[in-house]
């Protein structure tokens, strides 16, 4: 990714198309943070670690690129408090405060802010600009969550490596595939309606 993507001058994200109310932003906001909680219940149970194969990944690096890097923060930050308040909708229908898994959240809402700003700067256009912006917020999930999940198991911090991230990896690559085809296709269609 060149610096000069990087440091490009801010552009539409695809929730800007949409009102710009109150009411809309709250909808956007709120939306986004249950699309996290329903991809939360596609969940595979993986043995040796607490931490099971979700689709909330997916749902996180859609949010971040689609709405920008303010409304993202809040939907994330949306879905962690409403998850530790009691709504059913982390990975496998639970709430409250899941120790080991607790750091991922809270990745969430560096990751969606950075994918965000990223798309802002037009990082969601091009397929190789979207899935390099989605393996960078693959890896603020990754910088959070595996040390916390160390701690929080009482594990060694190759063990948390291990069992809280390589073995994620190929379903990580596949979600940055998807949003990589995903999101230039949806400005694509955009562009089309907009210009016939």
């Amino acid at each position: 990714m060149s610096t000069a993507a990087v440091l490009s001058p801010r552009r539409p994200v695809l929730a800007d198309l949409v009102s710009n109310t109150l009411t809309a932003n709250i909808a956007l906001v709120t939306g986004a943070a249950a699309l996290v909680g329903l991809l939360a219940q596609i969940s595979i149970h993986v043995p040796h670690t607490p931490v099971p194969i979700t689709g909330q990944t997916l749902g996180v690096l859609l949010a971040g690129s689609a709405l920008g890097w303010r409304r993202a923060s809040l939907a994330m930050s949306l879905y962690l408090v409403a998850g530790i308040a009691g709504i059913p909708w982390f990975a496998g229908h639970s709430s409250g405060y899941p120790t080991a898994t607790f750091g991922y959240i809270l990745g969430f809402i560096a990751a969606g802010a950075l994918t965000g700003w990223l798309a802002s700067r037009g990082n969601d256009r091009r397929v190789l600009r979207t899935v390099i912006s989605m393996v960078a917020g693959e890896l603020v999930i990754y910088a959070i969550g595996v040390p916390w999940l160390a701690v929080a198991a009482h594990e060694s911090l190759p063990w948390a490596l291990h069992w809280g991230l390589t073995v994620f990896v190929v379903g990580d690559i596949i979600k940055a595939a998807l949003c990589g085809v995903a999101l230039p296709s949806t400005w694509r269609l955009v562009d089309r309606t907009t210009k016939g």
